[in-house]
C-alpha cells in the first residue's frame, strides 16, 4: 500500500480521521443511491404499469454503467486532483438524483440513473485508495472499516429510510431527499477534506501489468461468485419476504434494517480480526454465507429465524466483501486506482448479473428458486477459494 498522504500542517490524528469520516459520509449517500430501489421495486413498478421483476432492470443497468465506466473513467481523471473531482462527481450526482425524481417515463427514469451510475463509477475508482492513504499511521484497516461502515449505514439507515419515505409519500421522494443529503455531504467534503494530489493512480500500461497477476485474477473471480450469489437473492428481497414467504411489508422492512445493521457487525469483525487470520477468517466468512443461503428457503418463512438469518448473512457477506478489497489494494498497490476501478467493475458486473439472474428464476422458476442458487455460488466461492490459495497463494501470510 501507499504511504498515507501527509496531512495539512498544524493538524495531526483528528484531522486525517475528519478526512475519513468525510468519505464515509460520501461512501453513504452513493450506496444509499444504487441499492434503495431493492426495497422500492413494486411502487416504481406501479408507477410504470412493470412487475417488481421487470423494475428490477434498473440494478443490473445502473451496476453494468458503473462496470463499463470505472476503468476508463479513472484514467480519464488520474491526473486530477482528488478533492476537486469528487467534488465534481458530486455535482453530476446531484443533478441526477434531481432527474430521477422529475422522470415521467421508465426510459427517463432509466437515463437519470444512468447518470448517477456514471458518478458512482469514478467515486468508487478512488475512494478506497484515499482513505488509506489519508490514514493515521498504523490504522488502515480501520479506515477502511469505517468506510465499510458508510456502505453498510446505507443499507442500515439509508435503504429502509428510502423504503419508509417511499411508502409513506411516494418512491420519488425518496430519490429528492437522497439529493438534499448529497447537497450537505458535498459542503462536508470541501471543508475537511485537504488538497489530495493523484498519487499511484497507475494508467493504461498498468492494466496488463495488473492482468497479468494470477493472485489478483483469482482475487476477482471469487468476487465475481460472491456478488453475483449476494445479489440474485437481495435484489428481489423485497418480493421474496412478501409473496414468496408470505411476510408483512413491516417484515420487509425489518429485514432491511437487520441486514444493514449485520454488515456493521461483520466489518468490526474484519477490523479484528480480518488482517490477522487472513485466510482463514475469509474462508470461515464464505461457509457461513452459503450456509446461511442454504437454510433461508425452509427457515425463513417463520418471522424470527427469517430475522436470525438476516443478521448472520448481513455480517457474513460484509466480512467476506472486507477482505478482497484489502487484498486488491495489497496486490495492486503500485497501481491502486486501476486496481480499485476494476474491483469496483468486477463488482458491478456481478450486481448486475445477479439481479438479472434473480430477475430471470423469478419470473420463469418462482421466487423460491433464489436463495438454493445463490447458496450453490457461495458454495463455489469458497471451493474456488481453497484451490486458488494453494496455487497462487491468493491470501498472503497475516
Amino acid at each position: 500500500m501507499t504511504t498515507p498522504h501527509a496531512a495539512p500542517q498544524g493538524s495531526g490524528q483528528h484531522a486525517a480521521w475528519l478526512g475519513v469520516l468525510a468519505l464515509t459520509l460520501g461512501a453513504f449517500i452513493f450506496n444509499t443511491s444504487e441499492f434503495v430501489p431493492v426495497g422500492l421495486l413494486a411502487s416504481i413498478g406501479q408507477s410504470f404499469a412493470m412487475r417488481p421483476e421487470q423494475t428490477g432492470v434498473l440494478l443490473t443497468l445502473y451496476a453494468w454503467v458503473v462496470a463499463l465506466a470505472s476503468v476508463p473513467l479513472m484514467l480519464l481523471t488520474r491526473r486530477w486532483e482528488r478533492r476537486r473531482l469528487l467534488l465534481w462527481v458530486f455535482a453530476l450526482f446531484i443533478a441526477c438524483q434531481a432527474l430521477t425524481g422529475l422522470a415521467t417515463s421508465f426510459a427517463l427514469l432509466a437515463l437519470a440513473r444512468l447518470g448517477v451510475a456514471v458518478a458512482h463509477a469514478v467515486f468508487w475508482s478512488i475512494t478506497a485508495s484515499l482513505v488509506v492513504r489519508i490514514a493515521p499511521t498504523g490504522k488502515k484497516a480501520q479506515a477502511l472499516s469505517l468506510l465499510a461502515t458508510g456502505t453498510t449505514l446505507a443499507m442500515v439507515l439509508g435503504v429502509p429510510l428510502g423504503r419508509i419515505v417511499g411508502e409513506a409519500l411516494d418512491w420519488r421522494s425518496s430519490f429528492w431527499l437522497i439529493g438534499a443529503v448529497a447537497i450537505l455531504v458535498a459542503v462536508v467534503l470541501a471543508r475537511s477534506l485537504p488538497p489530495l494530489p493523484s498519487e499511484d493512480a497507475g494508467s493504461v500500461a498498468s492494466i496488463p501489468v495488473l492482468l497479468r497477476r494470477p493472485a489478483l485474477m483469482a482475487i476477482f473471480g471469487l468476487q465475481g461468485l460472491v456478488v453475483t450469489a449476494q445479489f440474485i437473492l437481495y435484489s428481489y428481497i423485497e418480493p421474496w419476504v412478501q409473496v414468496h414467504a408470505g411476510h408483512s411489508p413491516a417484515v420487509t422492512t425489518s429485514v432491511l434494517l437487520l441486514f444493514g445493521a449485520a454488515s456493521i457487525l461483520g466489518s468490526l469483525l474484519f477490523s479484528r480480526w480480518g488482517l490477522k487470520l487472513p485466510l482463514g477468517f475469509l474462508l470461515c466468512a464464505l461457509a457461513t454465507l452459503a450456509s446461511c443461503l442454504g437454510v433461508l428457503s425452509w427457515a425463513g418463512h417463520a418471522a424470527a429465524s427469517l430475522y436470525a438469518l438476516t443478521v448472520v448473512w448481513g455480517a457474513a457477506i460484509m466480512a467476506v466483501v472486507l477482505p478482497m478489497q484489502a487484498l486488491v489494494l495489497h496486490w495492486s498497490r503500485d497501481a491502486t486506482d486501476v486496481g480499485m476501478a476494476i474491483f469496483s467493475s468486477v463488482f458491478n458486473l456481478s450486481i448486475g448479473a445477479g439481479a438479472l439472474l434473480g430477475s430471470q428464476m423469478g419470473q420463469h422458476l418462482g421466487l423460491g428458486s433464489l436463495p438454493p442458487s445463490a447458496a450453490a455460488l457461495a458454495g463455489l466461492a469458497l471451493w474456488w477459494t481453497l484451490w486458488a490459495q494453494r496455487r497462487w497463494q491468493m491470501v498472503r501470510a497475516g
